[in-house]
């Protein structure tokens, strides 16, 4: 740990080095850059449709044109990466959840439409089954109880898919055990050997996540809970375990989510492993401060662009955030 030496008053003046925009500039620990985003996107069904999500103000879902021009408008921005969310047709949802491995599905449809228009952005897909499940869970269900192995085989098939389409990096959200491995091993086997993955390898049962649900339309789907798989709030010993399991079975990156109430977490994971962390800053978290600027109880530019860099301060080397076109112009105008 280091040890700071000061000299003692007035010959140290910790104001001294204040006075100034241009020395307090030289001396700044951190820095926030467009560089440091992925933007989280919803898809939908039908042709030049924009949705307003009601619970994420700002936020919308929008039809496969609508999200190549949104992923143009990233990338001139300067955000390196985009992660697609797919709205599912109720009626496409099943208990095998066979929509998740469909080539022609939303999320496929929507890699395929931006790699063909937009070079100079990078894909993130998710996966999970509860966009796909009539019971609203990340995984299959029986009698009440979440499979992990069956399920773990169906997201191997929804990985190979996304990969086919063009994913530059896979985003497991599922939380089931041993789902990394495999998810390697198929990608390797199948010729996918440059497409990364970033686990979410530290994802807490959190009830943050309440407009996302919303906004993939899974709220009324959802039959019970999710704490059987996974974080309990109260446990951060348990996340550098799930790290650590995730980087040994072959993540190229992992994820800490919900972010601001999980600094503590960011923190340990890249002091404990040095690997590329990143905090998904979640719907919730996002709509309080929509709802705190909206209202006038808080500046809304300043405390967006607070709320990052806390990220980067506990350790992370980027942020999911719904803010990121907004961030990335305010970022562009300082």
């Amino acid at each position: 740990m280091k040890t700071p030496i000061n000299a003692p008053y007035p010959n140290s003046r910790f104001r001294r080095i204040k006075h100034r925009a241009e020395t307090r500039a030289l001396v700044r620990e951190n820095t926030l850059t467009p560089d440091d985003l992925i933007w989280p996107v919803f898809i939908c069904d039908g042709e030049n449709v924009e949705q307003p999500v009601p619970s994420m103000p700002g936020v919308m879902r929008r039809s496969v044109d609508l999200i190549v021009e949104a992923a143009r408008e990233a990338a001139d921005l300067g955000i390196p990466a985009i992660c697609l969310f797919p709205y599912t047709d109720p009626a496409l949802k099943t208990s095998d959840c066979a929509e998740a491995w469909n080539p022609n599905n939303l999320s496929n449809r929507a890699t395929r439409a931006i790699k063909k228009a937009v070079a100079n952005i990078a894909i993130m897909t998710d996966v999970a089954l509860d966009p796909y499940n009539i019971d609203g869970h990340d995984g299959f269900v029986a009698e009440g109880e979440i499979l992990n192995d069956e399920t773990v085989e169906a997201l191997v098939k929804q990985t190979l898919s996304q990969a086919e389409a063009g994913a530059d990096i896979i985003g497991p959200s599922d939380m089931m055990d041993g789902r990394i491995a495999a998810m390697r091993a198929a990608l390797e086997t199948n010729g996918h050997t440059n497409v990364m993955i970033m686990s979410y390898a530290a994802k807490y049962a959190s009830a943050f996540y309440g407009p996302f649900r919303d906004a993939v339309g899974a709220s009324m789907a959802l039959k019970s809970n999710k704490k059987s798989y996974q974080m309990d709030p109260a446990n951060s010993d348990e996340a550098l375990r799930l790290v650590a399991r995730d980087l040994s079975e072959g993540a190229d990156m992992v994820m800490v989510k919900p972010g601001m109430p999980y600094l503590d977490v960011c923190r340990r994971v890249k002091d404990q492993f040095g690997a590329p962390t990143y905090a998904y800053q979640v719907s919730g978290e996002y709509s309080m401060l929509q709802a705190a600027g909206q209202n006038g109880w808080l500046d809304l530019d300043r405390v967006m662009l607070e709320s990052l860099m806390a990220f980067k301060r506990a350790g992370c080397d980027g942020v999911l955030t719904y803010f990121a076109p907004p961030a990335a112009r305010a970022l562009a105008n300082r």
